[in-house]
């Protein structure tokens, strides 16, 4: 990282001036003074013998790859960093999921899902920053109102892990008339792979058998997304 273990540009924090500090610099100018390792400093608290706070999170961060990397890291695999234990990775993992849900918040979603657009405008930005391919399922009443969602997997959708059984479980529970089931594919394009054109089909004869409608399988990228059901891969 180009710097001294314990040092931050040259220089522990304990032997920095006290308005220079991050802790002191973010209560005078606020927190977009600060760098990102810096935010990521004061998150942890504390860095760990012969490193500082900032120096800790500036290995998170080459660790992770990046910023939006640690949206798909899990806290094991934090504690892989010398220095962060249990309570530093779900402390840096809580005000990850923090700003995700910050940002879903700002945006206006459905609650009644009629079309490709409402689920889009429900699942992009969850979606669409991840790592690895989350597969989920929003489930519905006869209104099509949003009365649950679910993660079922997270890893290579195929069909072992998107198995029937595990989509409709929480379904049924639920008494959801129907579902959208959705997942991103991290590269960021949205095309749809035999594979999932093969999941979908299967999904939608079970569900036929249950009486709960598949009304669409949406596959997200970067911004964009593909309905299974616009492309015809799911009947009317």
């Amino acid at each position: 990282m180009g710097e001294q273990s314990g040092q931050v540009h040259g220089t522990l924090i304990a032997d920095m001036p006290v308005v220079e500090r991050p802790r002191e610099r973010m209560q005078r100018l606020g927190p977009s003074s600060l760098s990102t390792a810096e935010l990521i400093a004061l998150v942890m608290g504390t860095g760990r013998p012969g490193m500082s706070a900032v120096s800790l999170a500036e290995g998170v961060l080459s660790f992770a790859g990046g910023l939006r990397e640690l949206l798909d890291v899990d806290t094991l695999e934090l504690m892989q960093v010398p220095g962060v234990g249990s309570s530093k990775a779900v402390a840096i993992l809580a005000a990850i999921e923090l700003g995700r849900r910050l940002v879903a918040s700002g945006a206006d979603l459905p609650t009644k899902i009629t079309s490709p657009e409402d689920a889009a405008a429900y699942l992009m930005e969850r979606l669409r920053f991840l790592r690895k391919e989350h597969f989920v399922t929003l489930h519905l009443d006869t209104k099509h109102q949003v009365v649950g969602e679910e993660i079922v997997s997270i890893g290579s959708l195929n069909a072992s892990i998107a198995h029937p059984r595990e989509i409709f479980r929480t379904a049924l529970k639920r008494n959801a008339a129907a579902i959208v089931c959705a997942h991103n594919h991290p590269s960021g394009d949205p095309a749809p792979s035999a594979e999932d054109i093969q999941v979908t089909e299967r999904l939608v004869a079970a569900g036929r058998i249950l009486g709960i409608d598949v009304l669409d399988h949406i596959v997200f990228g970067d911004r964009r997304y593909v309905s299974l059901r616009e492309r015809g891969h799911i009947g009317s």
